[in-house]
């Protein structure tokens, strides 16, 4: 069998998120399956491949295979714990982290699809309280550090993620502040030119974005170090 070469993404992935949101069922899912594998899950697992050389370099720790459950999200939704109890994603995305039970508290590269937009970056799903404390604790003990962090977090990524309302450490700076007060965060672009998935350059597009946000990922795993360490002793 001829390996499958990324040259982007098809209108066909896009019409399919969009038409599973009105046909939200097994039935229709499952008479819709090959064009699922040919127009999504494909092109997704050769996206991984080609990206993995250059996340290695970053990362040789990172799960790399192109595999649902490792480094590809699924279609089916878990809901017996949420309200909305559509069985399908409209949406569909690659990550590249270290395996770990709790990869929600960790360090993730990851790149999504929808109907609409598009968007990358490097982020926690949900980090925990302790993990922010850490996090705070080495950006005031390594200032220069971060500095050069904030700085490679440039255009066209922005911060994002819900901060408390109020300020942690009064007449911060505002910059340092941004940061400090997050309770967890990601840093992230977000891109409504769908046309640029229809493009094989969206792999190089991609290894710029992770690379320019390197700094940042080598910043988070001295925190996951720091993990070890009770609070009151750092």
């Amino acid at each position: 069998m001829q390996p499958f070469i990324f040259q982007g993404f098809n209108p066909a992935a896009l019409e399919f998120l969009q038409q599973i949101v009105r046909e939200n069922n097994k039935v229709w899912f499952e008479t819709h399956r090959e064009i699922y594998q040919q127009e999504l899950l494909q092109p997704f697992r050769a996206l991984v491949e080609l990206l993995a050389p250059a996340m290695l370099e970053i990362d040789d720790g990172f799960e790399i295979r192109p595999a649902i459950g490792k480094t590809l999200s699924r279609m089916y939704r878990d809901t017996r714990f949420s309200n909305d109890k559509s069985l399908f994603r409209n949406r569909m995305w690659l990550t590249f982290k270290r395996p770990a039970k709790q990869w929600t508290d960790a360090p993730v590269f990851f790149f999504e699809i929808t109907p609409d937009f598009f968007h990358y970056g490097l982020g926690y799903y949900s980090a925990s309280k302790a993990t922010m404390d850490r996090f705070r604790h080495l950006m005031l003990r390594q200032p220069k550090e971060f500095s050069a962090v904030a700085a490679s977090c440039r255009a066209p990524f922005e911060l994002v993620g819900e901060s408390y309302k109020r300020l942690l450490v009064k007449d911060q700076d505002p910059t340092l502040a941004n940061w400090y007060n997050r309770k967890t965060f990601a840093v992230m672009t977000t891109n409504t030119q769908i046309e640029a998935l229809f493009s094989a350059q969206l792999a190089q597009h991609l290894i710029r974005g992770f690379r320019q946000l390197r700094p940042l990922y080598d910043f988070l795993l001295r925190v996951e170090m720091l993990k070890s360490i009770p609070l009151e002793d750092l």
